[in-house]
């Protein structure tokens, strides 16, 4: 092979290799997950997280995604945001 040739596949190598790996969507129990795993969620930071939280042992489990809008500073726009990361 020319020199041309392998410098542009090791090129090519490296900047697949230094690409960022996209992330697998996890999915996040909101009845069982800790504040850490709750602030994977996207939007939801460590005052919203700990505000589930209190919310859950309050008032019990979750049954929906919907039933997020019950706590401070979570409104629609947010758990249409959160829907496909949660479980139940």
């Amino acid at each position: 092979m020319s020199r041309k040739l392998i410098a542009m596949l090791l090129t090519t190598a490296a900047l697949s290799l230094s690409a960022p790996l996209m992330a697998e969507p996890q999915s996040v129990n909101i009845n069982t997950a800790t504040a850490a795993e709750l602030t994977a969620l996207p939007g939801i930071g460590e005052k919203k997280a700990d505000a589930i939280i209190a919310d859950r042992e309050a008032h019990g489990a979750y049954e929906s995604a919907d039933d997020l809008s019950r706590v401070s500073g979570i409104g629609s726009a947010t758990v249409e945001q959160l829907r496909d990361s949660v479980e139940l």
